[in-house]
């Protein structure tokens, strides 16, 4: 870990001279693609706690006022990572909280599907709490409840390392493949009990699979998912990739397993998992390619996309040299960090070029609505309000019209972007 430190230091990344998202590019696109981000459910991710992503509040609201000005509906959004306690976990939602409450009015914390429709339509910021490890329990179930009422919607079990619950995805990449442990059962049957999604990234592959087996033992019919990860076939067969590939990309069995269970699989937009490519700017095309390659793999109905924007660099470094630990993975982040992907595609600032650049390839409006967000609602209603599909469709449409109907008693505005927007997905 020295030696990362070293070099950290020495390309200047320490200093912060690169960012992750504040300095990201802006790329160029239609009137019509930005429209088009504008009238759609649009559910991102970013993984941004206080110190590991931002320092200053003025950051998150600079990042937000950029997203709801693209029309961005809302985010998952990262509580707790690594080793986090409750404790942990619980300050960080105040230092959310706090920040969010310095533009009042302009945030809706999600508890059910009709949360995020309302985001959507009066153009505030949905907020769905997400947490990327289980230690948050404080090895107690009775926190699960807890956790939902607090507006958990998903959690991964384990985070990198090893974990009571089982082994993380960079354990298993150095070899120690735990797998699924009974405490993770335990966590695993509560999460379904109370509507919390079961999230795989950053498991290990062992461990992902104990999960998908047990979850299609015990809960047949619940979707698991992953809200963030890249696709490890889309870059095995790149000319500068590595042997073992980026540890945290996924195998094309594990993307099918999550399809068949209903749920949906993520890419992110982040460059230093770009095995093989590792880009200094990541371009729309390279974006259209990670979803192309899961719509092709699984279907349209199981992509959903994800950015996961770490704000800026420099806390983020700060982040890994403070658990380092939990980062041993051989210089694997350090050298694509080297090659200039210190990056993330900030939605903002690409999906609406991604937008040209994927009905260049002939995808139709209602397939974007779908990957933008309309197959996260789908695993939402299920998860959290247990509604068969039919029962949803139902549902989706009454709402719909409740909506055209008080927007002309209201607006009588026949233009409103509203009209055919993604609230009407199928």
């Amino acid at each position: 870990m020295k030696t990362l430190l070293k070099t950290l230091a020495a390309c200047g990344l320490m200093m912060g001279v690169a960012s992750a998202s504040e300095e990201s590019k802006t790329w160029p696109a239609s009137e019509k693609a930005k429209q088009f981000v504008k009238d759609t459910i649009v559910i991102g991710f970013f993984a941004s706690p206080k110190g590991a992503g931002w320092l200053e509040e003025k950051t998150v609201h600079d990042y937000l006022n950029r997203s709801r000005a693209a029309g961005i509906t809302g985010h998952d959004m990262t509580l707790a990572a690594t080793n986090f306690t409750w404790e942990q976990y619980l300050n960080e939602l105040y230092n959310f909280r706090k920040a969010y409450a310095g533009q009042p009015g302009q945030y809706v914390y999600v508890r059910s599907v009709r949360d995020i429709e309302h985001a959507h339509k009066t153009g505030k910021t949905a907020v769905l709490w997400n947490v990327q490890t289980s230690t948050v329990l404080n090895n107690d179930l009775k926190k699960v409840p807890i956790l939902k009422e607090l507006g958990i919607t998903s959690m991964i079990l384990t985070y990198n390392d090893v974990f009571r619950a089982g082994s993380g995805g960079l354990a298993e990449y150095n070899g120690t493949k735990i797998g699924l442990t009974a405490w993770g059962k335990q966590i695993i049957d509560e999460l379904v009990k109370y509507g919390i999604l079961v999230d795989l990234s950053h498991t290990g592959p062992k461990t992902c699979m104990d999960i998908i087996e047990y979850m299609e033992e015990k809960h047949p019919g619940v979707p698991f998912v992953y809200t963030h990860s890249l696709p490890t076939g889309l870059y095995k067969n790149e000319k500068n990739a590595t042997e073992r590939g980026c540890y945290r990309n996924i195998s094309d069995e594990e993307a099918k397993r999550a399809a068949k269970s209903g749920g949906f699989v993520s890419p992110t937009f982040t460059e230093w998992m770009m095995d093989g490519i590792w880009p200094d700017d990541i371009t729309p095309q390279q974006c259209a390619d990670m979803i192309d390659y899961y719509v092709k793999l699984i279907g349209v109905d199981h992509v959903g996309i994800a950015s996961d924007d770490m704000f800026t660099t420099k806390p983020t470094l700060d982040f890994v040299k403070k658990n380092a630990a939990a980062y041993d993975d051989g210089g694997y982040m350090v050298n694509a960090f080297n090659k200039g992907a210190t990056d993330c595609g900030e939605l903002a600032k690409i999906l609406a070029a991604v937008t040209d650049e994927l009905w260049k390839r002939g995808y139709s409006n209602e397939d974007l609505a779908k990957i933008y967000g309309g197959n996260k609602m789908r695993v939402y209603h299920k998860v959290w309000e247990g509604l068969p599909d039919e029962e949803r469709k139902k549902g989706a449409a009454l709402r719909a019209k409740q909506l055209e109907k008080l927007k002309h008693e209201v607006q009588g505005d026949p233009h409103d972007p509203l009209s055919g927007s993604a609230l009407t997905q199928k």
